[in-house]
């Protein structure tokens, strides 16, 4: 069962009428989780927000409240809908920028946003060099604003798993899941059980793109397994994948960019919001990585950002090819064409010219020893028919000369060795 609105306070849940009917075996709510709220990240050491089965109120439509495991699918489906449960509905947030408004509905024990490290900040945030410099010292700023939305991972193959209880009380799970050992660490928390008690069996998984680490069903047959001492199995209907599973989460991002007239990036101002929805699951971990890319393939020494994991009523949002990465990606890429766009420089010379090279770091410190940024451009350049100036066709990653930075950057950004 689960749930019909976005956000509401469960003031009744009565499971009598599903339980009594023929041919149900077992009915699972919170009640029944041994540890019901243990997080994606627990391992990590994250704190974990969010509850296997609805508790106290429930976030997004679509919320899992309680389960029922019975002979046939038309038995099962009307005890489902035989449980009975009172709602008080509560406004709810689904815009990441209204989210710290005065009157913005707070949805989340921690609040509307994230909080990150254990000084409690509330963003990840990333400083390098000096913004206020860069911005004095341009010719022009160049700002965008990008959104990517949320995508669906739409896998040929739901979300499935069965579960089979052994007479040794050992449970064995056919998991279509994309970590099997990550998979079982989860199944054990929630059920407290070591893990020597749970086999996990896997194959070829029919299209995951990240939304299979969430073991999305694996926990929910085991427990129906165990009361009901049967094998259990659950399959994912197209419309529950739609409309109820992980998406890839949709971002907001303000990028702000302080460049000189010949096309040097001085500084970088950005913002960052990502929609977690109901609960945080991966999107801590995924903002991190968003964080330490913000600045591409590109080498920028002033760097001001503000990343925010946002809660919204929501399906919780989850990972997706190149997690966290894509979308900045996406957003970095797009807005270096409008840079040059606006400086009336070729899009591929101010790539160029702004490349990562060896010895320069990244938005996070670390040094670069491989970069492939200019022969990557160099070669889409031969392949698209473009033939570059001279100094840009014989540029190397090597680290960089003073000749290449202009003088007052060489001023800011020192000698390569200091860099």
């Amino acid at each position: 069962m689960r749930s019909p609105v976005h956000h509401a306070g469960i003031t009744r849940l009565d499971t009598s009428r599903a339980e009594a009917l023929r041919g149900v075996r077992a009915v699972v709510t919170h009640a029944d989780v041994p540890l019901n709220v243990y997080g994606h990240l627990s391992a990590l050491g994250i704190p974990a927000d969010e509850p296997l089965l609805a508790e106290d109120d429930v976030r997004y439509m679509g919320q899992p409240i309680a389960l029922v495991a019975a002979e046939d699918e038309d038995t099962a489906l009307e005890a489902v809908a035989a449980i009975d449960v009172d709602f008080g509905e509560r406004p709810a947030l689904f815009d990441v920028r209204k989210a710290a408004d005065p009157d913005a509905p707070v949805i989340h024990q921690w609040g509307n946003w994230y909080t990150h490290f254990e000084n409690e900040m509330d963003r990840r945030q990333i400083r390098k060099g000096s913004i206020d410099w860069a911005f004095e010292h341009a010719d022009t700023i160049v700002q965008g604003v990008y959104r990517p939305a949320a995508i669906e991972h739409c896998p040929i193959e739901p979300q499935t798993a069965l579960v089979v209880p052994e007479p040794s009380g050992r449970l064995t799970i056919y998991s279509c899941t994309q970590a099997l050992y990550f998979s079982m660490g989860v199944v054990a928390a929630h059920l407290q059980v070591p893990l020597n008690k749970l086999k996990f069996v896997g194959g070829t998984v029919g299209g995951g793109f990240g939304g299979k680490v969430d073991t999305a069903t694996e926990t929910m047959c085991s427990l129906l397994a165990l009361k009901s001492g049967r094998p259990v199995k659950w399959r994912w209907t197209r419309e529950e994948e739609f409309l109820c599973s992980s998406t890839r989460a949709p971002w907001h991002m303000e990028i702000a960019d302080a460049v000189t007239s010949d096309g040097w990036i001085l500084g970088r101002k950005m913002l960052t919001l990502h929609d977690s929805g109901a609960y945080a699951r991966f999107s801590p971990y995924g903002l991190t990585k968003h964080s330490f890319h913000h600045t591409g393939a590109y080498t920028i020494p002033n760097l001001h950002f503000n990343g925010y994991v946002v809660f919204t009523n929501r399906v919780p949002t989850t990972a997706m090819r190149g997690f966290g990465v894509t979308s900045v990606s996406f957003a970095v890429e797009t807005h270096m064409s409008r840079v040059a766009d606006v400086l009336g420089i070729d899009p591929l010379e101010i790539r160029l010219k702004n490349s990562n090279r060896i010895g320069d770091t990244s938005p996070n410190g670390v040094v670069y020893s491989d970069p492939s940024t200019v022969p990557t451009i160099q070669a889409i350049a031969e392949a698209i028919g473009q033939e570059l100036p001279g100094e840009y066709r014989t540029l190397t990653r090597d680290p960089r000369e003073g000749e290449w930075l202009p003088e007052h950057l060489v001023e800011q950004v020192g000698t390569p060795e200091a860099h």
